[in-house]
């Protein structure tokens, strides 16, 4: 292993950090499980990194009745952190507890933002966080409109209110456009944040660093010299507790639509102009519209470019995993997909005929999530007559999760006989260089709300550009009566997606973590 240590030379290091305004974040769902885990540890950790203003504070709203003080106990279990360490940030936390559908509801919020505004000093800057089903999306943003919540045009407000919103947008194009037209009745573009936690992971932003930064490797970042790339996101579990969710999203909705075509919009866009919201994300829009329309499968035999399966029961290190069909809230007959793979073709001058190999599933061999860019190999191999002639490609893969992490594999001569080639691995892992963990993408998706950046959230052409390129191929599972592919917990592939990517003479990557 190649040794790489981060640079401590001061003209090296470039860092802009900004701590977060008075703000005001509301929480909707305060007391459930995204809250729990995310949002309120998050919001910790970003006052623990100073980074939040004295003038903060958060509100949680929900239908469970809590005091203030109970919910101060559920955020100090929630967060972690030992109360002598948590007692300045947890006297910035509040509850109102009331129905999604009464406007008294909203009017009692109103009232408690004007009492909590005066008493912590901040100038009408809200946040309205939505960590809730998206069923009720809607009635929440209504009644905010209604409760003159959502664009109230006063003077004292330093900011518009803001409006985060979780992933899935839409079920489709129709519903996406839907939706999205009843937000702007009440909200502004500008004031929507739809947030995608993938977009907040270091490697993924890492992305636009490494392309972009280094005049190394942005000459190479096209048809010329790249074979092919692979985006995998793996996950061991199956779908826990979410069945009766699960089984009205399945894959394509859940994971594909936006953590996977966002990841490739990053690493396959063009160059933006600047480094600001409308820049990036113009970028990424014209990249999802110049995808090549989706083959499903149901068509001709061989023609298929995205198929879907479903994992069956099996045993795991001697023990029975049971299949999505026998998971709690899941229908016994359900042809929900657990599994995608497709191969995709950009069509455009910088990728033409470079195929994006795409997978994603649960309960595989492994959790694994990465970005593989697999070089093209060298045009004349000079060491042909000595039988090297079919030398492995080099392959640069960025690695998010469970680990973050950069690999880029090269030939090079080992010590001894005069011609000893083989593929070394020069690894750079963030834990190791840096000698901390990443902070969670929660941490900076919520303080670039608190901001007014929108860099790292996805604006209304990207949802719909990603909808219209798949909704054809959701339609098209729907009236298919087949079901989807079978392939038993644990595994890590099955046939026929190794087909969509063998049938081209190459092979997906071992899940393994770096």
């Amino acid at each position: 292993m190649w040794e790489i240590q981060a640079s401590t030379l001061k003209e090296d290091i470039v860092c802009a950090e900004t701590s977060a305004p008075p703000t005001a974040m509301v929480v909707f769902g305060a007391s459930g499980d995204l809250a729990g885990r995310k949002l309120l540890p998050s919001l910790m950790q970003i006052f623990q990194r100073q980074l939040l203003d004295d003038r903060f504070y958060l509100l949680g709203a929900g239908r469970k009745k809590l005091s203030d003080q109970q919910f101060s106990e559920i955020t100090q279990q929630s967060i972690n952190v030992p109360a002598k360490d948590s007692e300045s940030f947890l006297k910035k936390v509040y509850y109102v507890s009331g129905d999604y559908a009464d406007l008294t509801f909203y009017e009692n919020i109103k009232t408690r933002l004007s009492e909590l505004d005066q008493k912590h000093e901040v100038a009408g800057s809200h946040i309205f966080y939505l960590a809730v089903p998206p069923f009720l999306y809607t009635t929440i943003v209504e009644q905010l409109g209604w409760a003159d919540l959502s664009c109230p045009h006063k003077p004292a407000y330093s900011a518009p209110p803001r409006l985060v919103v979780e992933k899935p947008f839409g079920r489709d194009l129709q519903s996406a456009v839907e939706l999205d037209n009843k937000i702007h009745r009440c909200f502004d573009e500008s004031q929507i944040y739809r947030i995608d936690h993938y977009l907040g992971k270091e490697t993924v932003q890492n992305i636009l660093m490494f392309r972009f930064a280094n005049a190394v490797f942005e000459p190479l970042w096209n048809r010329n010299y790249i074979d092919h790339v692979q985006i995998t996101i793996a996950e061991s579990l199956g779908i826990e507790h979410r069945g009766s969710y699960y089984d009205k999203a399945g894959a394509m909705r859940d994971m594909f639509q936006n953590h996977m075509l966002q990841m490739l919009a990053l690493a396959a866009m063009e160059p933006p102009s600047s480094f600001n919201a409308d820049s990036i994300r113009d970028e990424k829009v014209k990249l999802l519209r110049s995808i090549r329309p989706l083959t499903a499968q149901g068509s001709q035999p061989g023609e298929e470019n995205i198929i879907r399966g479903q994992y069956v029961p099996s045993v795991i290190n001697s023990e029975e995993a049971v299949g999505y069909r026998d998971e709690p809230g899941v229908n016994s007959d359900s042809k929900t997909e657990t599994f995608v793979a497709a191969k995709l073709f950009i069509d455009n001058w910088r990728w033409k005929d470079v195929p994006f190999y795409l997978r994603t599933g649960k309960r595989l061999t492994c959790k694994d999530t990465e970005i593989a860019i697999t070089f093209k190999k060298v045009p004349h191999s000079m060491f042909a007559s000595l039988g090297m002639d079919d030398m492995a490609a080099n392959i640069l893969v960025l690695q998010i999760q469970p680990e973050e992490a950069i690999t880029l594999s090269f030939q090079a001569k080992r010590p001894g006989s005069k011609l000893c080639m083989s593929t070394l691995n020069m690894n750079f892992r963030y834990r190791d260089v840096f000698g901390v963990d990443s902070p969670g993408a929660y941490q900076r998706l919520l303080l670039d709300c608190m901001l007014g950046d929108q860099t790292l959230f996805t604006r209304t052409d990207d949802v719909k550009a990603s909808w219209r390129l798949l909704t054809p191929i959701l339609q098209a599972w729907q009236k298919d009566e087949s079901v989807p592919y079978q392939y038993p917990a644990g595994s890590e592939s099955f046939p026929e997606a190794d087909r969509l990517i063998e049938s081209d003479g190459r092979k997906w990557r071992k899940l393994s973590v770096i």
